[in-house]
């Protein structure tokens, strides 16, 4: 065999292995991450815990809320609407509650509105019209949203104008002491309620920033070392994560008595290669475990069709040791936990 007949049998050879090894990767992405035997005890800790994931999935040309246990298990429809789109829901501290979208009417008539309604979802109310963002604060007590910077439908996450707190029980909306907040998105009420954090883009004299805006306040700081978006507390206070890209969620230490407040140590908790994204991070309610949604690269925001995500669940001790809960691959996105008032989380 010549040497050129030589070369071309090893490139082909070569291309077969590479071949193989990425189709082997791909699958493991799909079934989870680690070593199997941490795979396999993660599920079995999931399965004993009093907690239920509440998640929006595409299915029948309609987007629905739907809710699991923590193991993936005991999936439930909770809305049932074939006629509205919900999406983004957040479940409030006591687990009594969940926020949420909805989108209704069609093409560039169509309206985003905040509601509200029992974890179970019973007795859904709107809150705002034209409105983003919803998030819980500290108690449960209080609704943040932001209003939308259009009168026409987008679905530009940053699109967004004021900040505004609904009290739930009295039905009463406040604006926010600082009227001149622009593009703030995703937000994070800090648990000792001192803090809201968003992702800016393009408004308040930042291109693109991580910052902490004090909920009964004016001040608005850039939160230094926290770089892409989706920032998310742990209910103690003392850790953040975030996307520090598309294919990486990470976790700090953090400090909210500092003005602004100050993040530690960077350590990642799951990363994934560029074939795929990592996204909607979610401590647990003990700080254990992270939710996030994965999948193929792109439509990651909200309330856009992405076949092939699934809702999983991360050992947050860890780097990369993780289970998938979701098998439909249906546009699974933005999970949230939720505290159940059922101790036994039926």
């Amino acid at each position: 065999m010549t040497g050129s007949a030589w070369t071309a049998r090893l490139f082909r050879l070569a291309a077969a292995v590479a071949g193989v090894a990425a189709a082997c990767a791909g699958a493991a992405e799909e079934a989870g991450g680690g070593p199997p035997d941490k795979q396999a005890k993660l599920r079995a800790e999931l399965g004993k815990l009093p907690l239920r994931v509440v998640y929006e999935s595409y299915g029948d040309g309609n987007w629905e809320l739907r809710a699991m246990r923590a193991d993936g298990t005991g999936g439930v429809n909770l809305t049932r609407t074939p006629d509205v789109h919900e999406l983004l829901p957040h479940a409030s501290p006591d687990g009594r509650r969940i926020s949420f979208l909805v989108d209704a009417g069609t093409g560039r008539d169509k309206v985003r509105s905040a509601y509200v309604m029992n974890a179970d979802g019973s007795e859904r109310k709107r809150v705002a019209a034209n409105a983003r963002q919803p998030c819980w604060g500290p108690r449960g007590r209080r609704l943040l949203y932001a209003r939308s910077e259009y009168k026409r439908f987008t679905h530009s996450s940053y699109a967004t104008k004021e900040l505004v707190f609904y009290d739930v029980a009295a039905g009463t909306h406040t604006p926010h002491a600082n009227n001149k907040l622009l593009h703030v998105t995703y937000l994070c009420w800090s648990p000792g309620g001192r803090w809201i954090f968003g992702t800016v883009h393009g408004g308040m004299g930042f291109g693109h920033a991580n910052v902490a805006i004090e909920a009964d306040g004016t001040g608005v700081a850039s939160v230094r070392r926290i770089g892409g978006c989706r920032i998310d507390v742990r209910r103690d206070g003392r850790k953040v994560l975030w996307n520090a890209s598309d294919q990486a969620i990470v976790a700090a230490d953090l400090d909210v008595n500092s003005r602004p407040p100050k993040v530690g140590t960077i350590r990642t908790i799951v990363s994934c290669p560029r074939t795929h994204m990592v996204y909607h991070g979610d401590w647990s309610p003990d700080g254990r475990y992270v939710l996030f949604a994965h999948g193929p690269t792109g439509q990651q925001h909200a309330g856009l069709k992405a076949p092939g995500w699934h809702i999983c669940v991360a050992d947050a001790a860890e780097t990369n040791v993780w289970v998938r809960l979701t098998s439909d691959g249906q546009s699974n996105k933005e999970p949230d936990w939720l505290v159940p008032a059922n101790p036994e989380g039926k």
